[in-house]
């Protein structure tokens, strides 16, 4: 905010604050320790130039101010390719006169190789290669490469899931080529990328599975104890698919009011199957349950 507090607000896609391998400011006598510079990376999505180049000498002049550092501007284009990986240039006139030249380095990706960058040490540039630029028959080969690499990386496993998530999130493969990932990734050593492209989703089913029929159990056991075994089966598999259902829902919606658990508790086994089966589906927690609750 230029001008605060009226001044028009803008958020920056991503700026940092690094150590420099030499001194680039104009202070000769700062310690190695000073040695400190910005980068301040803009992320584009637009398929032009012409929305963000204007933007970036006010927000340099901003950041150069107010932390008194050099600062170096990227602008990382997702839908422009231009020269790939260059410097462009922002000029002003008044008149004839140039009173303003602002230099900036950029990264198009779309006229990058996919197949180069999947097949990189460069963890982002492998997420990012699914907006490269490929033959069509390429994609299958660069989609279980990149994720491949992803798989094998030193990374925590939050890290994995937001670089492989970036990259299945922007790759399209078409019938034939889902088909031919299909294949490529049965063999070794590609067949073990599958354990990781698990989404939350995933994960919530396969752990209210695993909660519900692990209470299912233990609530079976007991209740047949006092209600006698066949009883007790029944009573434990309904807890099983209540807890399956709820798992579900806290997964898909993150929070399950409680209305809606005191709802759930009362449905029986056919009731419990029949909203498993519509959750993945449905639009809104409100079309499982009747309008009385909503």
């Amino acid at each position: 905010m230029p001008d605060p507090p009226e001044g028009e607000r803008h958020i920056l896609d991503l700026v940092a604050k690094l150590r420099t391998v030499e001194n680039l400011t104009a202070r000769t006598t700062a310690t190695a320790d000073e040695w400190l510079a910005m980068v301040h990376v803009e992320i584009e999505a637009e398929d032009r130039t012409t929305s963000l180049k204007p933007r970036l000498p006010r927000y340099y002049h901003h950041l150069r101010d107010k932390h008194r550092l050099p600062v170096l501007p990227i602008a990382l284009y997702l839908s422009v390719g231009m020269d790939g990986i260059g410097e462009d240039t922002v000029i002003e006139y008044f008149g004839t006169m140039e009173v303003m030249r602002f230099r900036y380095l950029y990264v198009g990706l779309k006229s990058l190789d996919a197949l180069e960058y999947a097949r990189g040490s460069n963890l982002l540039g492998v997420a990012l290669s699914a907006l490269m630029k490929a033959e069509p028959d390429q994609w299958p080969m660069i989609a279980a490469d990149a994720l491949l690499k992803i798989a094998d990386a030193s990374i925590n496993s939050q890290q994995r899931f937001l670089l492989s998530d970036c990259l299945q999130a922007y790759i399209t493969l078409d019938a034939a080529n889902r088909e031919r990932y299909q294949e490529i990734t049965k063999a070794e050593p590609y067949s073990r990328i599958h354990a990781m492209n698990k989404t939350p989703y995933d994960n919530g089913i396969e752990l209210g599975i695993e909660r519900g029929i692990e209470k299912g159990r233990e609530q079976g056991i007991e209740v047949g104890r006092e209600l006698g075994i066949e009883k007790g089966i029944v009573v434990g598999k309904e807890k099983a698919l209540r807890d399956v259902a709820i798992a579900l829902l806290e997964s898909k919606y993150r929070a399950v009011p409680k209305p809606y658990l005191e709802r759930i508790g009362t449905l029986g086994y056919d009731e419990l199957l029949a909203m498993v089966v519509r959750i993945p589906n449905a639009t809104s927690m409100e079309s499982l349950f009747p309008s009385t609750l909503t």
